[in-house]
């Protein structure tokens, strides 16, 4: 919280311009062990989740327009992939929230970062070793902390 606080506070107001994603072009699938990126008017927040508990955010630093290097895999980068992602296309981000999992497993203590507009969700969470995607609302063992 302390490292981002910051310049997630800044993007409260702005506009989702993009959402980008890896996509595997021989799967035709989302390839989730790359970063998502989101674009809030030229501020792009990178964000990516390794192993059980790491979780990285930079910002404009990945250039989609640049080809996906990735051995034997076919990727390339795509911007609005899913319908969920369209729907928040040209809103202005409300809040973002920084999401603790409280539950008693192994993923105690896993922070997602959700942002939050007028009706529409978008969390990437740590789907164990690779980046997930929610547009549910935090679940009953999330404590959001609320990024002020």
């Amino acid at each position: 919280m302390r490292e981002h606080e910051h310049r997630l506070r800044g993007l409260v107001g702005r506009t989702l311009t993009k959402v980008w994603l890896v996509w595997d072009l021989e799967d035709d699938e989302w390839f989730c062990d790359c970063p998502v990126l989101l674009d809030f008017d030229g501020e792009q927040v990178e964000i990516n989740h390794h192993k059980f508990d790491d979780l990285s955010l930079t910002w404009n630093t990945i250039d989609p327009g640049c080809p996906v290097q990735w051995p034997d895999f076919d990727l390339q980068w795509r911007c609005w992939p899913t319908p969920e992602l369209r729907a928040a296309l040209g809103l202005p981000l409300k809040n973002v929230e920084l999401l603790e999992w409280t539950g008693n497993d192994l993923a105690r203590g896993n922070v997602d970062v959700s942002f939050v507009f007028d009706g529409s969700r978008v969390t990437v969470f740590n789907a164990l070793d690779e980046n997930g995607l929610s547009f549910a609302p935090p679940d009953r063992h999330q404590r959001a902390h609320t990024v002020r």
